[in-house]
């Protein structure tokens, strides 16, 4: 393998893929890019999960997350082996490392290949996974706002700018990277989208069926302010009567809409959304052109919940899995929660139907499974909510597992 300087100070240039399509010229050459990816990967993660099972037991749960798994399942959830192959040249351009190197047997498992195999790690983690899982999170939007603008406190990671967010562009064609420049944002335009999919759901959490208690207030209020004769009907025609479960129900959206909403008055986004986007785009190619623009509050990007499996679903606590060979739109919903709280899951739902309303992207939804997946196997949906939590309770832990990089730049930006 031939040496190449590690700990490059700009990501300029390094995910130019232009000029490499196809990524690969035949099944073997990916093979072996596959398998080095595996070794270099495998042979790091073994000793970060060999050190955690040896750190103290005072250390706090959840106050690391297994980098190089979190690479590792980052590749092995891509959503097509055309997101896996750029997410390949992405990872071994970042490492410099020779990925076709005719020498597989030789990589210099140095200390400096680990550190840059963990800036890989965190620069996901900042730029991907934390502003998702941050922008479901249910805290104030205020708090949204400075956690897209977190650095990592880490000085092995490398730290972004708007070089580098241009320069995460190159990991597309030419024609790509131009429409990723000109992604629109999304414009205020939820009440629309909030009553298409009451309609479509019939006014029911898609996971626990409950009625909306709103909805059942006006309509049984109808009856009694007019005089009419009968019950008040749910949107099947049966009776809504005492004794059915009732519950407050929200639309949530399937990919955030806090992603790609509008703050600027020129009606873009701002460079730390773009980067999210473009790693989004990255991971399922093409799956941008869905949420552009208006066609983030589609229906189809949008599930009714109410507000506990709304949170959950925020949280990437709960999935939406396809079940192969059965009726369209039937999914088993799984969950990270333990038993003790989650005692309805994993439960099998078939969607809501409507003529004229798209029903939940059934892509969508394998995207924040995949992504919800990857959180809780490699430790990083722990490693979050213990970020958020401190962030919340203005918490220093005297175990110095507290991220204070983190929290003193959000503490700074309140």
């Amino acid at each position: 393998m031939t040496a190449a300087p590690r700990h490059q100070s700009s990501l300029e240039g390094l995910l130019d893929f232009a000029a490499q399509q196809p990524l690969f010229s035949n099944a073997d050459k990916r093979a072996r890019a596959i398998a080095r990816f595996y070794r270099i990967v495998g042979h790091f993660e073994a000793i970060e999960t060999a050190t955690a099972a040896t750190t103290t037991t005072t250390t706090r749960p959840g106050s690391q997350y297994n980098r190089p798994g979190l690479v590792r399942l980052t590749f092995e959830y891509a959503r097509s082996p055309e997101s896996q192959d750029r997410f390949l040249a992405f990872f071994f351009q970042f490492l410099a490392v020779d990925m076709l190197d005719g020498a597989d047997d030789v990589i210099a498992f140095d200390p400096d290949l680990g550190e840059s195999l963990c800036g890989v790690a965190e620069f996901l983690m900042t730029n991907f996974f934390l502003p998702r899982r941050f922008s479901l999170f249910p805290l104030s939007c205020a708090l949204y706002s400075d956690f897209y603008k977190v650095r990592a406190s880490s000085n092995k990671t490398p730290q972004p700018s708007p070089v580098h967010y241009a320069a995460l562009q190159h990991v597309f064609s030419q024609e790509e990277q131009q429409r990723m420049q000109d992604f629109a944002g999304t414009p205020e335009r939820l009440s629309a989208l909030r009553e298409a999919c009451l309609v479509r759901d019939c006014h029911r959490c898609v996971v626990s069926r409950a009625f909306d208690t709103a909805e059942a207030i006006k309509r049984s209020e109808a009856i009694t302010r007019f005089g009419a004769q009968g019950q008040a009907l749910d949107d099947n025609g049966d009776p809504l009567i005492a004794g059915h479960d009732y519950s407050h129900v929200e639309v949530s959206h399937i990919i955030p809409y806090s992603l790609t909403r509008v703050e600027r008055q020129d009606g873009t986004i701002d460079n730390p959304k773009k980067a999210a986007i473009t790693i989004l785009n990255m991971f399922d190619l093409g799956v941008v052109h869905l949420i552009e623009g208006p066609y983030m509050n589609r229906p189809y990007n949008a599930i009714t919940l109410n507000l506990e499996m709304h949170q959950f679903f925020g949280q990437y606590k709960i999935f939406f899995a396809r079940i192969p060979d059965t009726p369209p739109h039937t999914y088993q919903i799984g969950t990270f929660l333990p038993p003790l709280v989650s005692p309805l899951f994993p439960i099998t739902r078939i969607l809501f139907v409507h003529p004229t309303i798209d029903p939940p992207s059934e892509r969508l939804l394998a995207l924040h499974c995949a992504i919800a997946h990857i959180l809780h196997l490699s430790g990083a949906g722990y490693y979050i909510d213990k970020i958020l939590r401190d962030r919340e309770h203005g918490r220093v832990c005297a175990d110095g597992s507290t991220e204070l990089g983190i929290l003193v730049d959000l503490a700074l930006r309140v």
